[in-house]
């Protein structure tokens, strides 16, 4: 704790206040009753001081431009910064300019200042209430997020990551995507690209992981999608691919909704309306089948109706995670593909093919039990951090933002 002198002046407090030393001081306050501002000028006294980049203590050069920095306020006034900050000469760097304690390089932020700024961006309910707390406009909150994010991920410890996820999300219109790559053992992104072409998934896991954690991870979870799966082949050498369930029981549902709207069409020109509404019941587990829908569905899975066959088949799948050996699993999707594919239901044989065709990678999940369940939360996150900015004009801005809120980073000045 620092014990302030009564008999200093507001100058020697404010600098204590800031934790500057000597040569760095604070010269002048000037007070601003009418702007409800606070201006201090701070001053560097001696003729040499520490090059930035290697310490070596060198001779003053000259002085740079007055710059300004926003600070915390004080006592509920705008408090600002300012210091021609000296440039050193040293032999091995030539001219070079003092790093400042009260701020990061290239920051117009002083470093408690970012730190508040961090807290608050983390605890509000929407970035734009935080920035008028602030008082900042979105350039300045993105400048600031994303020194955070940088200093976080230049914190990352080398640790050993068993197991990871690769996941898509929608970033604009006109089928334009992010792939973002999570640690699913943390419950943390660890990184993100645009696209989710083979060489944005390599990329993706060239960045979020280094060349010793790559050699380290065990099992991947991943939808069904190629490119993710030559990428994984092609970076992580030890790894091997689980394909998510979710995503297998997201393409089954999709199955049941195609057989439901084929069939109401057909049903529809007859005169049967029974399946007009009922989209959100077929695509629903029965045990989480609203109340409300309860008695029609009851009566409607019962009936002769091809939706209700394939409603059957997709629920008689689950059963399937359940099993402990990978040989019994083998059997039980054999009874159970027998059954897809005599089916006579095209969206269902379609998907129950696509499924053997990628058993061996559905299999190592009897292995290596995991799913990308992780990852769809974190997406559910990104989602609110999207609608919460009224969306991101830019990719860069949007993945730091994912990085700042998902990222579990230590990103404190």
């Amino acid at each position: 704790m620092i014990a302030l002198n009564p008999m200093m002046d507001i100058g020697e407090h404010d600098g204590q206040l800031l934790g500057l030393h000597s040569p760095w001081s604070i010269s002048d306050v000037n007070l601003d009753m009418a702007s409800h501002r606070v201006d201090m000028t701070i001053e560097y006294t001696d003729n040499e001081g520490p090059c930035p980049e290697c310490g070596a203590l060198s001779s003053k050069h000259d002085e740079r431009e007055t710059r300004v920095w926003r600070h915390l306020d004080t006592m509920q006034f705008a408090t600002y910064l300012h210091c021609r900050v000296p440039r050193v000469r040293c032999q091995e760097h030539g001219a070079k300019t003092l790093a400042t304690p009260w701020a990061g390089k290239n920051s117009r932020f002083t470093l408690m200042f970012e730190a508040f700024a961090i807290k608050l961006l983390m605890a509000a309910r929407s970035v734009e209430e935080a920035r008028k707390v602030l008082g900042l406009n979105w350039h300045q909150v993105d400048k600031i997020k994303s020194r955070a994010v940088e200093r976080g991920l230049a914190r990352r410890e080398e640790e050993v990551i068993r197991y990871v996820g690769i996941d898509e999300k929608q970033f604009r219109a006109g089928h334009r995507y992010i792939s973002n790559l999570v640690d699913l053992d943390q419950g943390r992104v660890l990184d993100v690209v645009q696209e989710r072409t083979e060489e944005a998934a390599k990329s993706l896991l060239e960045k979020g992981l280094t060349t010793a954690q790559r050699a380290k991870v065990e099992a991947v979870a991943v939808d069904m999608w190629p490119a993710y799966a030559n990428a994984i082949h092609a970076t992580l050498p030890s790894a091997v691919i689980v394909h998510d369930r979710f995503h297998i029981s997201q393409h089954l549902n999709q199955a049941v909704d195609l057989v439901r709207r084929q069939e109401n069409r057909q049903r529809d020109r007859q005169g049967d309306l029974r399946l007009r509404g009922t989209k959100y019941m077929w695509l629903a587990n029965q045990e989480n089948q609203h109340e409300r829908f309860a008695e029609t569905f009851a009566g409607l899975k019962d009936s002769n109706l091809k939706v209700a066959r394939a409603w059957a088949i997709k629920e008689q799948f689950r059963p399937f995670w359940d099993y402990r050996r990978k040989g019994c699993a083998k059997r039980y999707f054999d009874g159970w593909y027998s059954w897809a594919i005599r089916s006579q239901l095209g969206p269902v044989k379609e998907k129950a093919k696509m499924i053997k065709r990628h058993l061996g990678n559905i299999l190592t999940y009897f292995d290596h039990p995991i799913s990308n369940a992780v990852a769809e939360g974190l997406n559910s996150k990104i989602q609110t951090i999207k609608a919460n900015a009224r969306g991101f004009r830019s990719f860069e801005s949007f993945r730091y933002s994912i990085l700042f809120y998902c990222g579990r980073l230590d990103m404190a000045p």
